[in-house]
């Protein structure tokens, strides 16, 4: 999805960066781009406007809220990226390692971060979120999921919101050479049983969706957009929203506090103000890391805390920040002998033993096999490298996010505790066990290399599995020494604790949060599918009560 890289220290460390990448969305004629039609600058916003949503964050989330809501009401979208529409990169898997790798640029769509661990990550900023970016594969979530989530589902509803987001921007994708011996090698090292195409959760094999068409051109959460009624939406780009506008009680009825609308700047540093009319509420959706550190920002979090930052003190909220969640992914890259088709994700194991494995292939210079390399020729030699990787089911190990400024552009401080739970690092062992079956497949015979004295054997770019991989200690160094990110981290405004089982934010009236940082899980084998789902069942909900109050 995101830009990342490895803690290896070796030569091959920016080789591994690029194929890390990798692992990272009739109606489908809905990619009109007719949604520029309601789209503008920030610096183009009156100082002051009134709305029944705001939403906050044009992404994964935000863009299928804010359609649905248009139905009925007047919208707001304030996203503080630009628009995808004209990107080429952007748009296709050829450029998908393109756009990933040319980060922190002024007009990029891509923020890149590190934990505090050390582990390279990064951010969606564009409209249509980090669906903009990724890897592009669709699966919807696992039922301990929803068991687990607290968020009070209607199973009804949540089936025909991802249909609704299905008919519009999901794709059967076509298997080529190296997905097609992923799946094989899949089913020989017992990761059955074969469910073929399913967009479901289903233990075993299976190809799942993709948000890339038969043509290769991506479709995100922005295409959603296209369902919204233009009459009833604004959506605002380059807008950088600092602050959450709070009432007292004595001026606003309900509880102690209330959300009124927000403060944001536009890129020639003027404020303006998005104000909510009554009946109306303010919906954060600017994900895992955006929605806590506004909270805090905006005075909604630790009392104590705050008070060090100097933030007057809204609501005390102890856990706005606590249990954040990343799950860890290990993996190798291998240079195949035979030419191997670009792919990003298609094929998904699904075991019982604790991880997901996934894969992915790619061209990549061969200077990079050398960040010393000199003397590249100006026509670069390309050079084909395959992934194998393995991500954790269910992380235990949590972390904590913390401001870094009170400026909303800096990205706050966060620390994901990788292994620390030793239940993870148990299910990386078994994760990676597994891709060692993979390897000693027959499907992957022809993945090796004649050897000079006989035999035949891989060649790795970066760390090999442990020859022996049945020592646990071998294999738990593995685990810790490669440990990178999937992307999908999670977590920051968890139900029962930020968030009550409607997303509303506990002791403020008038602002919810419809994003990843409510999931105490990642839904899934990825979890692109259930957050546009998320938009559009929480948009469905809103509607509905707002309906009966009338």
């Amino acid at each position: 999805m995101v830009k990342t890289s490895c803690l290896w220290s070796s030569s091959y460390g920016f080789l591994i960066l690029v194929v890390a990448l990798i692992c990272l969305p009739n109606a489908h004629s809905l990619q009109s781009n007719s949604y520029m039609g309601f789209v503008s600058n920030a610096t183009e916003f009156k100082s002051e406007e009134y709305y029944d949503y705001i939403i906050v964050g044009g992404g994964t989330a935000g863009c299928p809220l804010a359609a649905t809501l248009s139905e009925n009401y007047k919208v707001l979208v304030l996203e503080r990226g630009g628009v995808p529409h004209g990107v080429r990169n952007l748009m296709t898997p050829e450029g998908f390692l393109t756009v990933l790798t040319d980060v922190d640029t002024h007009d990029s769509p891509v923020q890149s971060f590190t934990s505090e661990e050390g582990i390279p990550n990064a951010r969606g900023r564009i409209l249509g979120g980090s669906s903009a970016i990724n890897a592009g594969f669709y699966s919807r979530a696992d039922q301990e999921f929803y068991r687990k989530s607290l968020i009070e589902w209607d199973f009804r509803e949540v089936n025909q919101s991802y249909k609704w987001v299905e008919n519009a921007i999901v794709f059967r994708p076509e298997l080529k050479s190296w997905q097609s011996a992923i799946r094989d090698g899949l089913l020989e090292a017992g990761v059955g049983p074969y469910n073929d195409f399913s967009l479901d959760h289903v233990v075993g094999t299976k190809v799942g969706g993709s948000t890339f068409d038969t043509n290769g051109r991506r479709y995100s959460a922005v295409d959603l957009l296209n369902y919204a009624n233009p009459a009833n939406i604004k959506v605002v780009v380059h807008a950088s929203v600092e602050r959450i506008l709070l009432a007292s009680s004595s001026d606003y009825s309900g509880p102690q506090q209330a959300a009124i609308g927000v403060v944001f700047c536009d890129r020639l540093r003027r404020y303006h103000h998005a104000m909510v009319r009554k009946g109306g509420e303010v919906l954060l959706s600017a994900g895992s890391l955006g929605t806590p550190q506004l909270l805090l920002l905006s005075g909604i979090g630790p009392r104590p805390y705050l008070s060090s930052w100097g933030i007057p003190v809204a609501r005390h909220l102890p856990y706005v920040g606590q249990f954040m969640y990343d799950n860890p992914r290990n993996g190798i890259s291998i240079v195949p002998p035979i030419p191997v088709n670009h792919s990003l994700i298609q094929v998904v194991g699904i075991t019982n033993s604790g991880s997901y494995l996934e894969a992915a292939s790619s061209r990549i210079p061969f200077a990079s096999l050398n960040p010393f390399f000199v003397g590249a020729p100006s026509s670069p030699i390309y050079l084909t490298v395959a992934t194998l990787m393995e991500k954790i089911i269910e992380p235990l190990s949590a972390g904590t996010l913390r401001l870094a400024s009170t400026d909303v552009s800096v990205n706050p401080l966060v620390r994901f505790n990788y292994f620390s739970n030793p239940t993870d690092i148990q299910r990386c062992v078994n994760g990676t066990r597994i891709i060692g079956d993979v390897l000693r497949s027959r499907s992957f015979q022809d993945f090796r290399f004649p050897q000079l004295f006989g035999g035949t054997d891989f060649r790795f770019v970066g760390p090999a599995l442990p020859t022996d991989q049945s020592d646990d200690s071998l294999m738990e160094d593995f685990c810790r020494r490669t440990v990178n990110t999937i992307w999908h981290y999670h977590g920051g405004c968890l139900v029962g604790k930020v968030v009550d089982a409607d997303l509303r934010v506990i002791g403020i009236e008038s602002l919810r949060v419809v994003d990843g940082s409510v999931f105490s899980i990642s839904p899934g084998t990825n979890p692109q599918a259930s957050v546009l789902m998320l938009g559009r069942y929480i948009g469905q909900k809103i509607l509905r009560e707002r309906m009966r109050s009338t």
